[in-house]
């Protein structure tokens, strides 16, 4: 990690467009500060620096070394004031939240009537909008102020108030377990990945289930839904049932398009929702609902309405990329594919500070894949080696693994014989280091075993062998996962059938498009 992305305040300062820099100036020149003032001067120097150096501010002389720190975390603070005040970052959420500000103000004045009007309003908006905790809070408010400003109908509003804070807590704490719970799976797949075997099978399903709330589903509001589908949908994936996956990602993303307000409330879960449904048809290889949803995803992103902020217009990035990826390997069309290496690589460098290294490691694997596939191998093993080589980084095991494996089959596709038997060893080593390999795995541990003592001449026949072996578990729920990540079948038949794999996999996809 860099000194530019550790500086807080730096990288806020680089996050900010010009139009926001321009208001931040204005806001500063509202407070009637003085426009030599110290912390306008550090926001000048931070936004002409490149990278964050400590050194070249102390030059300037405008603060000294142990009163920086202090003048940072001012100036930080006023940013944050004069981007809450930006239109574009007005949605429903600040608004509601602005508006109980202004009514507790105004119930500490004493001005109860007023308070309880702003009140009503707000809870209204939050309700509506699906802003139950928010909405709690106003009840509970308005419950305190209603105890102090006696009108006649006092019983009445005490039952009803009663009554609203009653069902909103019980709908918040169901909210929160199924959140909880949501949470709780997906920490898990992290930690362990896809379930292997039944046993595996079984204690998640026993997991899921002792957690699992009681509920209605007919009197579920739009987040406790949401919320479901979401474990639901981590579950399936924990136990391999893609199928279930596809039901769940697709009840989470029509929830959306059921409630179009939601989608801009809350875009994030709405981008996810889609990036989760691509990455199961992918897995399912629907291809014509794939590229449908896909393009559909697309369209929705470059429409005025959709909030495009700093955070999601990296996020639609990431997910909309990845799959444009994934398309082409569905297709096999790789050497097509190409073209959009250069335009990911380009897009990386915008959003560097909003995209974490895991997921830039996640774009290597699939720029090396592409190339891969399109017979360029040298170019495959040099986006390789940046994962491999990644040492700073806790990646998921499967990436790394697979990712050595995929490195070897590109060194023997480009002819680098020089060194192969010293890579088959390591990434023998590494492999064996690994828990709960898939029997994929094993078997073609075994094969990389034994390739050192092989004449050139048996080397097809040992292809025909392992090609063989896999063969068997395509169809396994548990085993066939390994294939998604890399094509090991399909490399093999190339090396059987003399052919490249690009085309061997682009063979198979019109083969599967002309039975469907």
């Amino acid at each position: 990690m860099t000194k530019e992305q550790k500086d807080n305040l730096f990288v806020l300062i680089k996050s900010l467009s010009k139009s926001e820099k321009r208001q931040f100036k204005l806001y500063v020149g509202r407070l009637g500060v003085n426009e030599d003032s110290k912390f306008l001067t550090l926001f000048n120097i931070l936004d002409k620096l490149s990278m964050y150096d400590e050194s070249a501010i102390l030059k300037k002389g405008i603060v000294k070394k142990q009163q920086l720190s202090n003048l940072k975390a001012h100036l930080y603070k006023q940013i944050l004031i004069s981007l809450r005040l930006n239109p574009s970052h007005q949605n429903i959420r600040i608004q509601i939240r602005e508006q109980l500000d202004f009514a507790t103000i105004l119930y500490h004045k004493g001005l109860y009537k007023q308070s309880l009007k702003i009140l009503d309003k707000a809870k209204s908006l939050a309700i509506a909008n699906e802003e139950k905790n928010i909405a709690y809070e106003i009840v509970e408010l308005e419950k305190v102020i209603e105890s102090q400003y006696i009108t006649r109908s006092l019983s009445n509003r005490a039952d009803e108030l009663t009554i609203q804070a009653k069902e909103l807590s019980l709908q918040n704490v169901l909210a929160s377990k199924l959140s909880n719970l949501s949470l709780q799976l997906y920490g898990l797949f992290l930690k362990t990945g896809y379930v292997k075997n039944d046993e595996e099978h079984q204690i998640i399903t026993k997991y899921f289930n002792d957690r699992l709330p009681k509920y209605d589903i007919n009197k579920l509001g739009f987040r406790e839904k949401l919320w479901l589908y979401k474990s639901y949908l981590w579950y399936s994936f924990l136990t391999v049932d893609f199928l279930s996956c596809y039901k769940y990602a697709s009840k989470w993303v029509d929830l959306f398009y059921e409630n179009k307000d939601m989608i801009v409330l809350n875009p994030v879960f709405f981008l996810r929702g889609n990036h989760y449904l691509l990455e199961t048809l992918f897995y399912l290889r629907q291809y014509e609902k794939f590229k449908n949803t896909l393009l559909q995803l697309e369209e929705i992103t470059k429409e005025k309405w959709f909030p495009l902020d700093d955070n999601n217009e990296s996020l639609a990035f990431l997910f909309i990329y990845n799959n444009k990826f994934n398309l082409h390997f569905m297709e096999g069309s790789f050497k097509e594919g190409l073209p959009l290496i250069d335009e990911v690589l380009e897009r990386l460098k915008r959003f560097k500070d909003r995209i974490d290294e895991h997921h830039v490691m996640v774009f290597y694997y699939k720029i090396a894949s592409m190339y891969f596939g399109a017979g360029e191998n040298k170019k495959c093993i040099q986006y390789l080696e940046k994962i491999i080589s990644n040492k700073s980084l806790q990646m998921r095991e499967d990436l790394l693994c697979f990712s050595r494996i995929l490195n070897l089959v590109a060194h023997y596709e480009a002819g680098l014989d020089y060194n192969l038997d010293v890579l088959i060893k390591s990434t023998y080593k590494f492999l064996i280091k690994m828990e709960d390999l898939y029997e994929v795995q094993k078997e073609f541990i075994r094969f990389l075993r034994g390739l050192g003592d092989i004449y050139p001449s048996e080397v097809k026949n040992e292809f025909i062998k392992l090609h063989k072996k896999l063969k068997e578990f395509e169809d396994d729920p548990y085993q066939s996962r390994a294939f998604l990540y890399l094509d090991i079948i399909s490399w093999l038949e190339s090396k059987i059938q003399g052919k490249p794999v690009g085309l061997v996999i682009k063979n198979k996809f019109n083969a599967l498009q002309h039975e469907r």
